[in-house]
């Protein structure tokens, strides 16, 4: 699905966290959403996923203004992963993978056979199947992330926003979490803070400061030493991988632009 964000503004309390923001994210695309703390990146998705009412401006799913649209509507295509929060809630790691199928059925359904094997699946995917029966608010923040991510596996969805899905994931989880988002084939937007992760994974890079675009593009033509000193306040070097290709940076330490 195309997912599109016209001149997107949210003000809240007098200031803008997000101004005028347009972005196209075409079918199949993934998009790297990176910046500095307070840059609006979250705020940025919480209007994707309706968490946040845009002040001005629409967000479009496949042409279709999401915030007219039944929350049901959108559930059965755009899934959202947070950032991991506290799990004070008695659920096993197998009821809350299963949540994911509830934009899918009617009220008081149980799972049928279609259910039961897409949520198998989706815990076999993210390896915590060994954790099924496991209580959810006794796992570790790595542990929660990749269940989170599970329950947005199992709701199969055209669009996922993701909001630093990697966050608490050690160095191998946090390449499958985005090699499995990068090989499901839906229309993505990741909040990253690892630009190296960023460039690895997303088609295009799109760098926000102060609520606004900044650059947007693929990862080789954004991800420069100048932007990067002009943005983050830092210098780096940006090198190519031999094997891939890939930018990659190379923070110096010791001084500041």
């Amino acid at each position: 699905m195309t997912l599109v964000v016209e001149n997107v503004s949210v003000r809240v309390g007098g200031r803008d966290l997000v101004s005028e923001v347009s972005l196209e994210v075409a079918e199949g695309e993934v998009l790297g959403l990176a910046g500095p703390n307070g840059a609006g990146k979250s705020t940025l998705l919480r209007t994707l996923y309706r968490a946040r009412r845009p002040t001005s401006g629409r967000v479009l799913l496949d042409g279709r203004d999401v915030w007219r649209q039944p929350a049901g509507w959108l559930a059965r295509r755009l899934a959202a992963v947070l950032q991991e929060s506290g799990g004070d809630f008695e659920l096993t790691v197998y009821d809350v993978v299963a949540m994911g199928r509830t934009p899918h059925k009617r009220a008081f359904d149980g799972d049928n056979h279609e259910d039961k094997a897409i949520i198998a699946d989706a815990l076999a995917r993210l390896d915590v199947a060994g954790l099924a029966y496991a209580p959810f608010d006794r796992l570790s923040g790595g542990e929660k992330q990749r269940v989170l991510i599970a329950r947005a596996l199992a709701q199969r969805p055209a669009t996922m926003v993701l909001d630093e899905p990697t966050n608490h994931l050690d160095l191998r989880h946090q390449l499958d979490a985005l090699e499995l988002v990068r090989g499901l084939g839906v229309t993505a937007v990741i909040a990253l803070h690892d630009l190296n992760l960023a460039a690895a994974f997303c088609d295009r890079v799109c760098v926000m400061d102060g609520g606004r675009v900044v650059a947007v593009g693929p990862p080789a033509e954004v991800l420069t030493p100048a932007l990067l000193a002009e943005v983050y306040r830092v210098q780096a070097e940006v090198t190519v991988h031999p094997e891939t290709g890939v930018p990659q940076l190379s923070l110096r330490t010791g001084g500041r632009p």
